[in-house]
């Protein structure tokens, strides 16, 4: 019972962060944990597969980003996210390793000025705290011994990644401008919600890890499997949130609406009670959110087999 309410405090944490203000039943977290386990089960499943096709007995970090390499902006994100694992992880063995750096320059304050002192020192831990560039196997740098030397100019994928970060920054931003400190700082502690930290074994149990693949994962797939569970989330509740407005303004428009709502309607006045609080997405809206989503990712095209002797092929399950 305590592990089925901390999955479902972490749904609605990642739900709240994501622009759900109200408070959605047992069931519509249930179906999006449904989704997101169908999701990771797919993909560790086509892992799995090309793993087996590349005559490898461990599933790589770069399966998991060959499956999201149309998503420019998903994968750039994902980049960006190990890039600054690394440099914390880097930051913190140097840390555990003692100051040895600022033994060289002695007691001596003027250390730092005096040629040779403390110059070297302070250029080493900033290359060393460098945030490194990860190359995948299909990248153009990975076809060459020789590396050109890094530009601080953005790519086109770090372009896209950016364009899609400032957008959900503007809409983090609208949703807390008015938030109290209080609010805030439970909106703060609600992005912190993970599939994975702290989980790993519940996690992998759950993913279906010894079930659909017999391969151990290493920190960085889980790492990488809790990102994109996070994402999934963040879509979803994005993508039923625009079913659930498109309904209430259809019901506006047409008037079709509950019984209770069918009455008349007036100017809310001086001494009336305050309205309820707008009805959180429901199940309905969840599925055809997803159903969209599968829409989108299938490119909108509709794929009917012609042949008379042949059913009709169910939809392969897209990832998003």
């Amino acid at each position: 019972m305590d592990q089925w309410a901390a999955r479902l405090t972490q749904d609605l944490q990642m739900m709240f962060v994501s622009g759900e203000t109200g408070e959605p039943s047992a069931e519509t977290t249930g179906i999006i944990e449904q989704i997101v386990r169908e999701q990771v089960v797919e993909i560790l499943s086509q892992c799995n597969d090309i793993a087996i096709r590349l005559g490898v007995r461990t599933i790589h970090v770069h399966h998991l980003f060959f499956l999201i390499r149309r998503d420019k902006a998903k994968t750039s994100r994902l980049k960006t996210f190990l890039s600054w694992k690394d440099v914390r992880k880097t930051a913190k063995d140097t840390d555990e390793k003692g100051g040895d750096a600022a033994d060289i320059g002695g007691d001596d304050p003027l250390g730092a000025d005096v040629a040779g002192g403390g110059g070297p020192v302070v250029g080493d831990a900033t290359k060393k705290n460098k945030r490194n560039k990860i190359v995948l196997p299909w990248d153009l740098q990975s076809f060459y011994s020789e590396q050109v030397p890094e530009r601080d100019e953005e790519d086109e994928d770090e372009e896209e990644m950016n364009y899609a970060t400032l957008q959900r920054l503007k809409t983090a931003d609208e949703r807390t401008k008015d938030m109290t400190r209080d609010e805030y700082v439970h909106w703060s502690d609600c992005r912190q919600a993970s599939f994975t930290f702290r989980k790993g074994k519940r996690f992998r149990e759950w993913a279906g890890f010894g079930v659909v693949t017999d391969s151990k994962p290493n920190d960085d797939i889980i790492d990488i499997l809790g990102f994109l569970t996070f994402e999934m989330v963040q879509t979803l509740t994005e993508e039923a949130l625009k079913v659930k407005a498109e309904e209430d303004l259809y019901k506006n428009k047409t008037g079709n609406e509950d019984v209770q709502s069918k009455k008349r309607k007036r100017e809310t006045g001086l001494f009336d009670p305050p309205e309820e609080g707008n009805a959180p997405v429901g199940p309905n809206h969840v599925r055809e959110g997803f159903r969209r989503l599968q829409r989108k990712a299938n490119g909108g095209r509709a794929k009917i087999n012609l042949a008379p002797s042949r059913a009709l092929q169910r939809s392969k399950l897209q990832l998003i």
